[in-house]
């Protein structure tokens, strides 16, 4: 039997057993006319296309999702990759599939200018389809899960590329469908492309105490099986080690190593109802001391995405702290599946109805959060909304409201509605007046006092705030009420950036200039912007970054022009050519010092600039590249940019010969790159070293990388070579750091 055939078969299987009654005839019809539509087409692996939707759909079918998921799945690509359009799968597969087909297709066609527009805009479009129909995005996770397996066929930038995505996005978006099973894959695969060594070491590490952890688990399990029998319990029971990325996220997110991870056993109890699980939970608690404050009912207080269970953290007799859940047979579907589990124990419930739970209102949240913030801010804030841990407190009238950890009594007041946290004039947690800024714990009875002759929200909440939603609240309060401080608060914020960088106001303002740089800020004039400012919208900074970015793309332009118009008008002789120039008198054939002590040979009162990618300073061994319309580039003799196979044959009478003016007390800026081990102080002491060498330091920027380490890139301005090799020299004395060098390329 041909071996696609024989895996559909195994996928028809997998469907009636959990679905007796699908329809063989039409499911075999989808294969058959993906089959034929993807006819030609190769996987990076060699292996015909239809092996990737076939493997979507199986994933589909794991999750058992209903019969136009699975269709669709097998369809998925046929709209984007092939001939086939929406009205032919329409009307052979009906409207349904075709609308899942489109909504998949949907997530990953339009380009944008930046990466974080990108993200937004796929984003945006993946929160309407699951409003619209949730069934789209699970479709889509079916999609990336088998394409993060098969991800060692592409190149190591697309590896790392996706598996960012992956863990930005996909990940969360599954965890808070409630999909635990399918969103701890995607977290692992993708961390092998991210950390592939941080991701081998806790591999080996585990590998390595495998027979102990094993040992271990299946004594504490015979343990809980045999105490549950004499008690009378029906249990399933079963042990599992924490899955690699939780492990990696506690390792270098808390500086812990493997002994200190409190939870890294977990033992699941599964029941028939639920008195058993609190039957179970007291057993539990009788056979092994419970660690207090580790102890979460999550099946009276469920999470927003569904998740019931009861967690509570023990002590074994070996001294072992594990994790024990307890929970129903179908607390234990819904964890695994989440959101999909809907398929088994809501057959024939209406698809829509989904959309509308109050189970997804954080997808109709986190649409209207993007409606008023730029691309960058509402990527960040939706990592938190996605990704957070949750805080339970109730109102006064015991409603459970979940909010994202450590959030503040002006979360709590805007999540029951904007208008309770616009005239907010205090709060009580527990019967207790508190100040804005307390952080809420779980399990508190919080009430908001408010009055109509409030004055609304302070500009200082948007600090104190948590949650994404007040702070969307709080801007749409501002933008509204307070128009004209906010143009006057806005204009004050942007005039002093602008000051900082050294740009006036006028120059930005005038008749050419004016419409290029409102284009660029995407507004329609400068009292939007200033509005936009003032209220939250935009950040005066990104604004002015937004402008310089454009002037110096316009000075850009203008010069290449100029540089055009020049060439037209007066032939350029440059050295090397075989057109002598003029006779000299022989004064002028000693070359002069340029303005940037530099000497160019064969060139005289010429602009020069140095090269920024290896910054070069006196001492330096240095050659010359004459520019279009920018003179002379100078640049260091090692460079790789200047190195003899890169240069171009056309070009060789472009290189000349340059030389440093001896004696010149002229300060120079170069920049130097700092390796060294990931450390409290290391920012201080680095900045103590460039202090005390006495030079003037232009920029310091250090970010740790997630294998321990540290980079610093430092610009700063010294006189020569000998003074560089001095700062560099007492930097390498700096302890953890292995490696000094200066920037080149």
């Amino acid at each position: 039997m041909d071996p696609i055939l024989e895996r559909y078969q195994a996928l028809e299987d997998k469907i009636k057993a959990y679905n007796p009654g699908v329809d063989t005839k039409r499911l075999y019809d989808a294969f058959s006319y993906a089959d034929n539509a993807h006819t030609g087409q190769m996987r990076k692996d060699g292996s015909p296309y239809i092996t990737h939707p076939l493997a979507v759909a199986e994933i589909a079918a794991e999750l058992e999702l209903d019969t136009d998921s699975i269709i669709a799945s097998l369809l998925h690509d046929t709209v984007e990759d092939t001939n086939a359009t929406y009205d032919d799968v329409a009307k052979r597969f009906g409207k349904s599939v075709a609308d899942l087909v489109d909504g998949v297709t949907k997530l990953t066609q339009v380009k944008y200018v930046s990466k974080e527009e990108e993200q937004m805009e796929n984003l945006r479009k993946m929160l309407m389809a699951m409003a619209k129909d949730i069934r789209v995005i699970l479709i889509k996770i079916c999609d990336r899960l088998h394409n993060m397996r098969t991800m060692q066929y592409q190149s190591p930038k697309k590896q790392r590329e996706k598996a960012l995505e992956t863990m930005e996005i996909y990940a969360p978006i599954a965890h808070r469908l409630g999909m635990q099973r399918v969103k701890w894959e995607l977290e692992d695969t993708s961390l092998q492309y991210l950390d592939p060594v941080g991701y081998k070491e806790i591999s080996d590490e585990l590998a390595t105490r495998a027979a102990a952890h094993e040992e271990f688990m299946a004594t504490i399990q015979r343990k809980i099986e045999e105490r549950l029998a004499e008690e009378g319990i029906k249990a399933t029971v079963y042990g599992r080690i924490k899955h690699a990325y939780s492990i990696y996220r506690k390792m270098y997110g808390q500086n812990k190593t493997m002994d200190e991870i409190f939870d890294l056993y977990a033992f699941r109890v599964i029941v028939d109802d639920i008195p058993s699980c609190y039957n179970v939970l007291g057993c539990i608690h009788d056979m092994f001391k419970p660690v207090l404050g580790r102890f979460k009912d999550y099946i009276g207080t469920p999470k927003p995405n569904m998740y019931q269970s009861l967690h509570t953290t023990v002590i074994g007799r070996e001294g072992l702290p594990f994790e024990v859940q307890i929970r129903t047979w179908e607390m234990h579907h819904t964890a695994e599946y989440g959101i999909a589990a809907h398929w088994k124990y809501k057959q024939g419930m209406a698809n829509q109805n989904l959309g509308s739970e109050s189970a997804f209102e954080w997808v109709r949240k986190l649409l209207e959060a993007q409606q008023t913030t730029d691309a960058e801010e509402f990527l960040r804030s939706m990592r938190v909304d996605l990704f957070a841990d949750e805080v339970f407190v109730f109102t006064p009238n015991g409603d459970i409201i979940n909010l994202p950890a450590g959030a503040t009594p002006i979360d709590f007041a805007y999540s029951i509605h904007s208008a309770v946290g616009n005239h907010m004039t205090g709060a009580k947690v527990n019967g207790r007046m508190v100040p804005f800024d307390t952080q809420l714990q779980n399990g508190q009875i919080v009430e908001v006092i408010t009055s109509k002759s409030a004055h609304g929200p302070s500009r200082d909440w948007m600090k104190l705030c948590k949650s994404n939603e007040a702070r969307n609240k709080i801007r749409q309060w501002f933008k509204k009420e307070r128009r004209e401080e906010n143009i006057a608060t806005g204009r004050a914020s942007f005039e002093s950036e602008l000051k900082h960088a050294g740009i006036s106001l006028a120059s930005i303002t005038t008749e050419e200039m004016l419409p290029h740089i409102l284009k660029k800020v995407r507004f329609g004039s400068l009292d939007e912007l200033y509005a936009a400012i003032g209220y939250g919208g935009m950040s005066a900074q990104k604004a002015v970054v937004r402008i310089k970015d454009e002037i110096s793309r316009l000075n850009r332009v203008q010069a290449e022009r100029s540089a055009a118009l020049q060439a037209e008008q007066t032939p350029v002789i440059l050295p090397g050519r075989s057109t002598p120039p003029k006779q000299e008198p022989a004064a002028a054939k000693t070359p002069k010092r340029s303005s940037n002590g530099i000497v160019v040979e064969g060139l005289d009162n010429c602009l020069v600039k140095f090269a920024k990618c290896c910054t070069p300073v006196p001492g330096d061994p240095v050659v010359g590249f004459i520019t279009r319309g920018f003179g002379v580039s100078v640049h260091r003799s090692d460079c790789p940019n200047c190195a003899p196979e890169k240069r171009k044959p056309e070009e060789a009478g472009r290189w000349v010969k340059v030389s440093w003016v001896a004696g010149d007390q002229t300060t120079y800026q170069t920049a130097l790159d700092i390796s060294a081990k990931d450390r409290d102080g290391l920012t201080l002491d680095v900045a103590m070293v460039l202090s005390a060498a006495k030079v003037k330091v232009n920029g310091l920027n250090v970010h740790a990388t997630p294998d321990g380490y540290a980079i610093a890139s430092i610009l700063l301005e010294v006189k020569n070579q000998d003074e560089l090799t001095s700062v560099i020299n007492k930097l390498g004395q700096i302890q953890g750091v292995y490696q000094v060098k200066r920037t080149t390329g």
